[in-house]
């Protein structure tokens, strides 16, 4: 669907241009379908880490699982580019990247440092990213009364909460930059501290999971608090959930394989060291060129970024620095006979009526996406677009998933349709029950599939 011979961005032609350039190597595009971009090797790494999922879940080699599970994700975050290039894909390969140095059977503070490392970045630099706004939307409180409209994909939650009073949404506001900059001071706290930062970081996810889809950025980060928590939290966590969660495995004893191994104490500690000055050097040279105007620091650490940065190993966070005023949604029409027809995707805002649904853990890549489309339809239409458009065309089975009904086998032409979508008033709600208004902000010209894809006009914004 994605990169696949029929996939909306085809890795394989991308490949070959890449393989003719000698300016590109590997290390600029590093995928392990380097050397084979077919859709049997796709395929088969996905089966592939789905194994390796379950087996480090079930406890099996999990380091080992985690070391061959690093590689395979980044190839297909590569390999997929726009569809796999969010935040949280980052932080999951971040975050395996570090777990490659969890102990299985025994504490090891200095991993559980890097990770609350990790977890303060997260927080951290999401909040100087909204301080610093541009549109000073934080500040004044205004960017909570259009968040819940304008998240890429809310759910049905969000109307509820976008009908809250005005002055809630201004707390809001602050109460975010108090969470995201205040908060993260007490990560390396005493234990009060931490459990007080518990509270608040999980209350703030689960307000994030009901409101809107994220994919698994909010599990993700539920995981990453579970470092602030000492050994007598988590067994008490533990027995909470009833007792049918896993016993963990016995800690070793001093008799184990690692106690007794001397020799490689020292390989360990060094390697300990390594990692520690590595992701804290590259954590402060991405922190400082993020978020600093600092022009000489950027061109000067240029050279050393450019040996780690491929592999998005450590990397910076600055979710929802400013919040959009409005909501554009791009809806693909075919047409037969003398007549339009729409056609919705699954999962983004179409008819009136259709409630937002719940999708997380779930990201729907090429809805989740399109919302970035319809935010710049004006500035050109993105390539995947233009090869849906061919596939409606001309291979409407190899898109049928994304749509919620079939689709024409031999449409004459095609066109997206753009629409400014609302929430529905209290008062529309309960007369129509009617999620959202919309209105008409234009088209691009008709795509007529009779005409050859090389021959075909780009379309062009409304």
């Amino acid at each position: 669907m994605l990169i696949g011979s029929q996939g909306l961005l085809p890795l394989a032609p991308l490949l070959e241009t890449l393989h003719a350039r000698p300016d590109v190597h590997l290390w600029d595009f590093p995928t392990l379908f380097w050397w084979n971009a077919s859709d049997p090797a796709i395929h088969a790494g996905i089966w592939a880490g789905v194994t390796l999922s379950v087996l480090a879940l079930a406890g099996a080699w999990p380091r080992v699982c985690i070391l061959l599970l690093l590689p395979l994700y980044l190839s297909y975050a590569v390999a997929c580019r726009d569809f796999l290039s969010f935040q949280w894909d980052n932080l999951l390969l971040e975050c395996g990247f570090l777990a490659l140095a969890l102990p299985r059977d025994r504490r090891a503070a200095w991993i559980h440092l890097l990770f609350r490392l990790l977890l303060l970045k997260l927080y951290w630099e999401s909040g100087i990213a909204k301080w610093q706004s541009h549109l000073h939307d934080w500040h004044d409180g205004s960017a909570m009364t259009f968040y819940y409209e304008t998240a890429p994909l809310p759910t049905w939650i969000a109307w509820h909460a976008h009908h809250l009073p005005a002055w809630w949404h201004h707390f809001e506001s602050r109460a975010v930059l108090l969470v995201e900059l205040v908060v993260p001071l007490l990560i390396f706290g005493p234990r009060a501290a931490r459990l007080f930062a518990f509270a608040v970081f999980t209350g703030f996810q689960i307000l994030n999971i009901a409101t809107a889809n994220y994919g698994f950025f909010c599990y993700i980060t539920l995981a990453l608090h579970l470092f602030l928590l000492d050994e007598r939290d988590l067994v008490r966590m533990r027995a909470a959930l009833l007792g049918w969660w896993p016993r963990p495995p016995p800690a070793a004893s001093g008799t184990s394989f690692w106690t007794r191994a001397h020799a490689l104490r020292m390989p360990r500690r060094a390697g300990a060291v390594a990692l520690c000055t590595f992701f804290l050097g590259a954590s402060l040279i991405e922190g400082i060129r993020r978020f600093a105007d600092a022009p000489g620091f950027r061109k000067a650490t240029t050279p050393l970024r450019e040996i780690y940065a491929p592999f998005r190993l450590v990397n910076t966070y600055h979710l929802f620095g400013h919040i959009t005023r409005s909501r554009t949604e791009p809806e693909f029409q075919t047409f037969r006979e003398g007549t339009w027809t729409a056609h919705d995707l699954r999962f983004k805002p179409g008819a009136e009526d259709r409630a937002p649904p719940f999708v997380a853990p779930h990201q729907p890549r090429v809805d989740f996406r399109l919302w970035f489309y319809g935010l710049g339809s004006r500035r050109g239409t993105p390539r995947y677009v233009r090869t849906l458009i061919d596939r409606l065309c001309e291979a409407p089975d190899t898109v049928q998933s994304l749509f919620s009904r079939e689709l024409p086998r031999a449409p004459q032409a095609v066109r997206v349709a753009f629409w400014t979508y609302h929430f529905s008033s209290a008062e529309e709600r309960k007369r129509t029950g009617a999620y959202w208004t919309r209105a008409r902000a234009g088209a691009s010209p008709p795509n007529r599939c009779a005409e050859s894809a090389g021959a075909r006009s780009k379309m062009a914004p409304p």
